[in-house]
C-alpha cells in the first residue's frame, strides 16, 4: 500500500471516504458496515456516514465485531446521521469499515477476532479508518488487505480556558 495523497481537516477524512465508496461500484441497498467501538468510534462513523448519506447504500455499526447487536445508521431531520436502536435484519458488507479504535490498546478485541470476522466476507472490500497512525503502530496494515486507509490525526489539541 503506498501514500496517495495527503490533505487536512475533516474533508481531508471524508472526501477520500465518499470517492472510495463513489467508486466502489455499489448497489442500491448495498451495505456499508462499521466495525468499531461503542461510544468512542461511534460519533466518527456518523460523520463518516453524513458524507455518504446520498448514496443510496444502507448503513449498519457493528459495536466491536458483534454482528448480532448490529444496529442501522439513519438520518435524523437537523441532526445528522445517527446509529438507531433498530436492529439490522442482516450483516452483508459490500464494504466493511475498520475503525482504529478497535486497534487500540486495552480494547476487548483481538486482532484476530477482527480477522475472523473480515474472513467470514470474503467478498467485501476493506476500508481501514484511524487517527494517529494506529494501525501502523499495531500492525494492522499488514494484517488486513485494505482497499483503502485514511489515517487521520488530531495533533495538537490545543485547549483554552
Amino acid at each position: 500500500m503506498e501514500l496517495k495523497e495527503q490533505l487536512s481537516g475533516v474533508p481531508g477524512m471524508l472526501r477520500p471516504f465518499k470517492g472510495f465508496l463513489r467508486n466502489a461500484g455499489l448497489n442500491a441497498g448495498d451495505q456499508v458496515v462499521y466495525y468499531g467501538c461503542p461510544g468512542t468510534c461511534t460519533p466518527f462513523i456518523e460523520l463518516l456516514g453524513f458524507a455518504v448519506r446520498d448514496l443510496p447504500i444502507e448503513q449498519v455499526y457493528v459495536p466491536y465485531v458483534n454482528e448480532s447487536d448490529a444496529k442501522v445508521i439513519r438520518p435524523v431531520e437537523g441532526v445528522g446521521m445517527q446509529v438507531s436502536t433498530e436492529s439490522a435484519r442482516k450483516v452483508e458488507p459490500k464494504v466493511i469499515v475498520l475503525m482504529g479504535g478497535l486497534s487500540m490498546p486495552g480494547v476487548p478485541i483481538t486482532k484476530e477476532a477482527v480477522q475472523k470476522v473480515v474472513a467470514t466476507h470474503p467478498k467485501a472490500m476493506v476500508a481501514g479508518v484511524c487517527f494517529m497512525q494506529m494501525f501502523e503502530k499495531m500492525g494492522w496494515v499488514e494484517t488486513f488487505d485494505f482497499n483503502i486507509l485514511i489515517d487521520a490525526s488530531i495533533d495538537p489539541v490545543r485547549v483554552w480556558q
